[in-house]
């Protein structure tokens, strides 16, 4: 599939749910840098309504999700959604922004919430999410199994180095998992059979499996259970609302539909 398509898709959702697409990227797999063979199109936006749906009584939805045509999964925020779940610091939302394949990206809104996520970023919040998701993947899909799907070893390893990433630099990491390794020290043979694994998962189908990996099963659990002790002692943040206020604004006054 192809930008071209991806884009004409954007066009008809606009028309059909009169809104407009003011950031649109690829999430998930292909995002991170380790799509299978056959993985979809995991294609996420923030849109905008026309001014007047935000003066009813009753509020317009807040996520439109079609299903999913072929290989093409389209699901989206809308602004104010977005903007609230960029106050609680959500790191899905924070993939999108980080993400390196974006495929548009109109007015203000993408740049202003970047830059008001590095203002008042929550690191604590973040390690929270990525301690949360590696402990569901692991309880749910490796422990204890005969076979591991490849994708789900990487669904909780990714997540506990981009941890890392968060403990040592204090940045928000970067959306491409093979980035968030190549900017720390990782374990020599920890880092090729994860290299490995991505390359292997690259030539196959999503449903692909390998039997338990002793190394990869003993770096999860240990990093389970000491990072609760580590996030301890980091505090929260407040999330000030005004540069977003601003923003939302702005694009309301610039008009929301498409044409």
């Amino acid at each position: 599939m192809d930008r071209t398509t991806i884009d004409a898709a954007l066009g008809d959702l606009e028309r059909s749910e009169h809104v407009r697409v003011l950031y649109a990227c690829e999430s998930g797999s292909r995002a991170w840098g380790f799509p299978s063979a056959d993985s979809d199109f995991d294609v996420r936006f923030i849109f905008v309504r026309p001014r007047e749906a935000y003066l009813r009584l009753n509020p317009p939805r807040d996520t439109i999700e079609p299903p999913i045509d072929g290989v093409l999964d389209l699901s989206g925020w809308d602004l104010y959604k977005a903007c609230r779940l960029l106050r609680k610091m959500n790191p899905p939302l924070l993939e999108w922004l980080g993400s390196p394949i974006v495929y548009r990206e109109a007015g203000p809104a993408a740049q202003v919430m970047r830059e008001q996520a590095a203002a008042h970023f929550n690191r604590r919040a973040c390690c929270e999410h990525y301690l949360s998701m590696a402990r569901r993947n692991m309880q749910a899909y490796i422990a204890g199994r005969q076979r591991v799907r490849k994708k789900k070893y990487l669904y909780a390893l990714r997540p506990l180095i981009c941890l890392q990433w968060l403990l040592q630099r204090g940045t928000f990491p970067p959306t491409r998992f093979q980035d968030v390794m190549a900017g720390l020290e990782i374990e020599p043979d920890l880092r090729a059979a994860i290299g490995g694994l991505i390359e292997a998962k690259q030539d196959e189908r999503e449903s692909a499996e390998v039997t338990p990996i002793p190394d990869f099963d003993a770096f999860i659990t240990a990093h389970l259970e000491s990072t609760p002790k580590v996030l301890h002692d980091i505090p929260g943040r407040p999330f000030p609302t005004d540069g977003l206020d601003v923003m939302i604004a702005e694009v309301l006054a610039a008009g929301a539909t498409s044409g």
